[in-house]
């Protein structure tokens, strides 16, 4: 059965499903800013994103995001845990008296050379109360899965489907199960939650933090879980946090009291309001210094990690225009707090975790990007992108009869009383509003902006 925890210190519930089993955009050093254009195409391409941070990542129908984490287990063995990140509206809901439910099967297997596979397969339902959780794009399933492997060179593939479908999911990767020595660290481990143990044979007890991503200015904590095993006396491991400018930004250390079996500690890794970008958390110094990516962004539901590109993709945001003026003019050190007082003011629903309008306002965007397109250049920056983002789709499209010398479409929104007309010449793509249907669209805006909840 599903287990409901918090996943973080916002009050955002999540559904996690836990099981341990025995054997059964991001820019780098020296690179350049990516442009909006290149931001956009990252935002909803997720996979890729995590893809090139090091984690396992799916696109697709049922797209999900992967981590491990790896602990000494008895004898040789070590712990291998697999938590996958999903989102609701990834699966296919159905209605059910009083809830809606979701079934998916979850298919691992680890290759070995020579070696028979070790796999598992999980299937799970999730019970929410309300079609608008459906509908959630945050964070808010994790799945998790246990196993006893022995160390080495494993590829691991991870299948997700639709058990009454044919739709599915697959990412693979290959990874090194380490071992574990006298006087050695395990891979830092980022996690929501972790009960350090205090001997080799206590369960481990972690709820992974798949993604190892971070809200900046939201309140939100960066949180690392380390193991150290038989240290034959007092010692301290560094701990070094640096930026995708290659700046430390964070620096402390582990100290170990040595004389035990195993010895666990859970580290805060970076403040409430972290820079933006790709973190790297090194662990430990030289050669054998262990490290993992977490990234950093304004949200947990988009990932855009530049202020720059994300005020370009806010240019048609009509919520409190004159907080994104702020934004815009604002100091760096003041635009994580800036930030938060936006969120809040625009979300018109602050029980829930993500902010419906921004989430509304952002698939508008990849919809317009993707149907305007053929104009010969971004789709959500066309005149028709303009209006769709807006003021959404419009209740009626008529179109001139292909044999005219002009091409002109019409849009028709019932709600504003609107009537926005469209015109390009035949032979070029680029349709444009008149002058006359700007001023309309300009009206239209100004009701939009009114019929604003709280405005």
């Amino acid at each position: 059965m599903p287990i409901s925890l918090p996943l973080r210190r916002a009050s955002v519930l999540g559904l996690v499903l836990l099981s341990i089993g025995c054997g059964g955009g991001v820019q780098r050093p020296g690179s350049a800013t990516p442009s909006t254009e290149q931001t956009l195409s990252e935002l909803f391409n997720l996979s890729a994103v995590y893809q090139r941070i090091g984690r396992i990542a799916a696109s697709g129908p049922m797209p999900f995001v992967g981590a491990l984490g790896f602990a000494a287990g008895s004898g040789d063995s070590t712990i291998t845990k697999v938590g996958l990140s999903f989102e609701n509206h990834a699966f296919a809901f159905q209605r059910d008296p009083g809830s809606f439910s979701t079934r998916f099967r979850v298919e691992y297997s680890f290759q070995r050379s020579g070696a028979e596979p070790v796999a598992a397969t999980r299937d799970e339902i999730i019970r929410v109360r309300s079609f608008q959780e459906t509908q959630r794009s945050d964070e808010s399933v994790i799945v998790e899965q246990g196993f006893l492997l022995a160390p080495g060179a494993y590829t691991l593939s991870i299948t997700v489907r639709d058990p009454a479908s044919a739709v599915f999911s697959r990412a693979e990767k290959s990874i090194e199960v380490p071992a574990f020595a006298p006087g050695s660290i395990t891979p830092p481990i980022l996690v929501y939650e972790a009960r350090p143990r205090s001997t080799i044979s206590d369960s481990l007890s972690l709820l992974l933090n798949p993604r190892g991503t971070v809200a900046t200015g939201g309140g939100d904590s960066l949180l690392m879980y380390v193991e150290g095993y038989r240290f034959s006396g007092p010692a301290t491991v560094p701990i070094e946090v640096r930026d995708d400018r290659d700046s430390v930004v964070h620096r402390s250390q582990i100290a170990f009291v040595g004389g035990r079996g195993v010895e666990a500690h859970v580290i805060p890794v970076v403040s409430a309001s972290p820079p933006l970008g790709e973190l790297q958390i090194l662990v430990g110094s030289g050669p054998s210094a262990q490290r993992v990516s977490a990234l950093v962004s304004f949200s947990r539901s988009w990932v855009v990690t530049s202020y720059e590109n994300l005020l370009g993709l806010m240019r048609y945001f009509i919520w409190a225009p004159d907080r994104l003026a702020a934004l815009r003019n604002a100091r760096a050190e003041d635009r994580p707090r800036l930030w938060r007082e936006f969120w809040t003011a625009t979300d018109p629903i602050p029980e829930t975790a993500e902010n419906e309008a921004l989430d509304q306002y952002f698939i508008r965007i990849a919809i317009a990007n993707e149907r305007f397109r053929d104009e010969g250049g971004p789709g959500w920056r066309t005149d028709r992108g303009e209006v769709f983002i807006t003021l959404g789709e419009p209740d009626q499209v008529l179109e001139t009869p292909p044999s005219s010398d002009r091409r002109r479409v019409q849009w028709v929104y019932s709600t504003y009383r609107a009537a926005i007309l469209f015109e390009g010449t035949i032979g070029f793509s680029r349709l444009r509003m008149t002058p006359s249907s700007r001023s309309e669209f300009s009206r239209a805006r100004t009701q939009a902006m009114r019929s604003i909840p709280g405005r």
